[in-house]
């Protein structure tokens, strides 16, 4: 009886010594990889330049969108011959 309690006591105490472990571990502050240091700004240059394009794009290429063709289209005169 002695013997299993004194067990479970050594048992206990190397089951919170690892969870101290962790514990300890989880508050450390890790290195700070690429994303974490470049992420943001990757995404916000990366933002801009496709709406900077997408502007040009609309604007100065000359493209036009979805024209009428209502007073533009003249009709051929019919040749009987």
């Amino acid at each position: 009886m002695m013997f299993l309690l004194a067990k479970n006591a050594l048992s206990s105490l190397k089951i919170r010594n690892i969870q101290q472990i962790m514990a300890r571990q989880s508050h450390v502050k890790r290195s700070l990889d690429f994303h974490d240091k470049y992420g943001d700004a990757v995404l916000a240059s990366g933002t801009t330049f496709c709406i900077v394009a997408w502007v040009f794009l609309t604007t100065q290429m000359g493209i036009e969108w979805n024209p009428s063709p209502v007073g533009r289209v003249t009709p051929i005169e019919w040749n009987d011959e």
